[in-house]
């Protein structure tokens, strides 16, 4: 299953159900769980452990080192799930200090030409859709949405189902189940997403009260965030709120132009 093309490294650790494609180039320090598919001139470096069955298509370049002129040669680490799938030309570098890795979670999708950089942290099911670009220290979480050519300024956040359309960029924290548009806007709620994920009409209609709540009185955000503590109880609402009062970078400004295709209908 190796292509006759292919260089790995004698050192390297990959498993006998890997298949590997023509002029691949696995490094020495790499570790390859069972059933991946490394595609033609995919380039596996770095001190990298990817799990099982993750599928590199043609080009992807995974745990080279940092873009920043503070890293200065250590072997630094990147970590891979299980199950994602790196489109064509895909690239991840490995984060620039021993103590701290860059990290992708599981069941993903990183569509072509998208980039993560280096000490990011990205969780499970997220879709990072083609051209976008995650800078250093980025954190995504689980069932993020990231759509075409999007930007995602270094140390910025993103919550759990939040979404960016298409274009947008973000240099503060996009709230857990928002909706990103344009430069550090939000317009809503992810809905759509929130119903996929098997989320109750009560527990949406609650998030919306509270994005309201938060988003589009006159309180400043910090006071909106304490009041609505002894009004939103739920484990949904406490998320919420727990990642706008943990902000140091300042959260997305709600725009105050909803369309149709943002509501929830109900």
């Amino acid at each position: 299953m190796i292509h006759s093309t292919a260089v790995i490294h004698p050192r390297a650790e990959v498993s006998a159900s890997v298949t590997v494609g023509p002029y691949a180039v696995i490094d020495e320090n790499v570790v390859v769980g069972g059933d991946c598919v490394v595609g033609p001139h995919v380039y596996l470096t770095g001190h990298t452990i990817i799990g099982e069955r993750n599928y590199f298509h043609a080009g992807c370049v995974i745990g080279n080192a940092p873009q920043d002129f503070k890293y200065k040669g250590a072997p630094t680490r990147s970590r891979i799930g299980a199950q994602n799938i790196f489109r064509e030309h895909v690239t991840v570098n490995r984060s620039i200090k021993l103590d701290e890795d860059t990290v992708l979670g599981s069941n993903g999708l990183y569509m072509a030409n998208s980039h993560v950089g280096h000490n990011c942290e990205v969780g499970d099911h997220v879709i990072i859709a083609n051209g976008v670009l995650l800078g250093g220290h980025v954190k995504v979480a689980d069932r993020a949405v990231l759509s075409g050519n999007c930007l995602v300024h270094q140390f910025v956040r993103v919550g759990k189902l939040a979404m960016m359309q298409g274009g947008s960029a973000i240099s503060k924290d996009l709230p857990p189940f928002c909706l990103a548009r344009g430069d550090n806007g939000m317009c809503g709620l992810n809905f759509v997403g929130m119903r996929r994920a098997g989320y109750s009409s009560e527990q949406r209609v609650e998030l919306k009260r509270l994005y309201r709540f938060l988003f589009r009185s006159d309180r400043r955000m910090r006071q909106a965030a304490e009041e609505a503590r002894s009004t939103f109880t739920s484990a949904e609402a406490r998320l919420l709120l727990d990642f706008v009062e943990g902000t140091h970078r300042g959260i997305c400004a709600d725009t105050g132009r909803v369309h149709e295709e943002h509501r929830e209908g109900e």
